[in-house]
This record gives structure tokens, sequence and C-alpha cells, in this order.
């Protein structure tokens, strides 16, 4: 547990997938077509308590939602890639963008379309309920399942230990 440890305090931003660690996974298909995904607010709180604090966070999926889109919007998210067939692009969009190199981000992913960058980047983490191919190669595995707190668990830990969580931004939406 003192390794992860270290490698948290090194980290510089954070890269998410969606379904599966944003939400449970579940998808609810509506007559016309739309997929309803639910978001837990906790991890919605986390994720914008992060980026007031200065950490870069992106958000790599394969899925396309309008939804999914402005709800991280809502929370100050920029860096919003969708419908990506192949992540590393926008991965590597994303670290250069900031400057950044693999090793200062910390991505948490679900299924094996992650597979791929979670080997390139400093700290590979998971949901509970993660493919298990993918809780073989994580240096964390949160236990929390998708969409129940996972994102909250490890963006929480990372502040804490870069004594970052509690600030004058802390307790404001």
């Amino acid at each position: 547990m003192e390794l992860i440890h270290e490698q948290l305090k090194s980290a510089k931003a954070f890269v998410f997938d969606v379904d599966g660690v944003m939400t449970d996974g579940n998808v609810i298909a509506t007559e016309d077509g739309h997929f309803l995904r639910n978001f837990n607010i906790k991890d919605g709180y986390a994720l914008q308590h992060a980026v007031k604090s200065g950490y870069p966070i992106a958000i790599i999926s394969g899925g396309k939602s309008l939804g999914v889109n402005k709800r991280f919007e809502q929370l100050g998210i920029q860096d919003i890639y969708t419908g990506q067939e192949h992540k590393e692009d926008a991965f590597n969009k994303f670290i250069a963008k900031y400057g950044l190199e693999a090793k200062d981000i910390i991505y948490m992913g679900d299924d094996l379309p992650d597979y791929q960058l979670m080997k390139m980047v400093g700290v590979a983490t998971c949901p509970l309920d993660a493919a298990i191919d993918i809780q073989h190669i994580c240096h964390y595995i949160s236990p929390y399942p998708g969409g129940r707190g996972c994102v909250r668990d490890i963006i929480e830990k990372t502040l804490k230990l870069q004594e970052k969580w509690w600030s004058d931004e802390s307790h404001r939406w």
C-alpha cells in the first residue's frame, strides 16, 4: 500500500472512462433511441473539486451522448473525448495539451478498451467490479464498484495525500 501512496502523491492529472466507471454500466434505452445513464453525485462532487484544485481531468469514452457531455461540462471538465474508437489518440492530445507525461496520469477504466492506456499510465486504477483482465494490471482496485463511488475514492485519496482535499473550495459546490 505504501507504493501506491507514493504513486498518488506524484500524480498530476486524472483520466476516466465513463460506462462502468462513472456509471454502473447499466444503460436504459428510450423509445426514441437515447441511452440514459445514472451518475453518482459524490463522484461528481470530487470531480468538480479536483478541477477547482487545478487538476487537468479528461473523460475518454467510446460512447457518444450529449447528456454525458453536458454532465461533465457542468462539473467544469473541459477535456471530454467521446466516440473514441482508439482511446490512445485522445489521451495523447490531452497530455500534450498540458505538457504532461503518461507517468503523471491516474487512469480509471473497467474493461478491455481501457487496457492499452492502463498499461501506459503512472497509476492504473479500476472499480471493484472491473473485468478480471483489467484488475490484473491495476496498481489500485477501488473497494467501490463503477458508478458507486470509485471515482470519488481515487480522487479523494490523491488529493488528501497531496494535501489538497481540504481547502477554501472544499465546502463549495
